[in-house]
């Protein structure tokens, strides 16, 4: 083999090594475009997250500050009532117990009553 065909046979394969090169160049500038997608994807995801940490740190300040004092002012006014009620059964018990006593005297009154043959 001449010279001359071993330089033709360079030139080929430099010519194809230069054609494998732009498709390698035009692969990585797709990627790029890729990239610079990915990137543009990840700071969206990046503003949520940061809305959705704002709105969680909202809803955390209104479960501390609103809804678990409510609970309280409810849990204190449960507990009023259940002493109200204690002292309504209380009550009602006494006057029962009151009743009672008086049922026995009228009977008694009654009796005695009936005995010198008043009624």
């Amino acid at each position: 083999m001449t010279e001359s065909e071993k330089i033709d046979l360079l030139l080929q394969a430099v010519t194809g090594i230069q054609a494998d090169m732009q498709e390698v160049k035009a692969d990585v500038q797709g990627l790029k475009t890729d990239m610079q997608e990915v990137k543009s994807d990840v700071q969206g995801l990046k503003a949520d997250v940061s809305e959705l940490k704002r709105k969680v740190s909202v809803i955390e300040l209104t479960l501390e500050n609103e809804i678990s004092h409510n609970i309280m002012v409810i849990a204190e006014g449960h507990l009023d009532l259940n002493r109200k009620l204690d002292e309504a059964i209380h009550l009602t018990s006494d006057i029962k117990a009151k009743q009672e006593i008086q049922d026995l005297y009228i009977r008694r009154h009654d009796n005695k009553l009936r005995t010198k043959g008043i009624s």
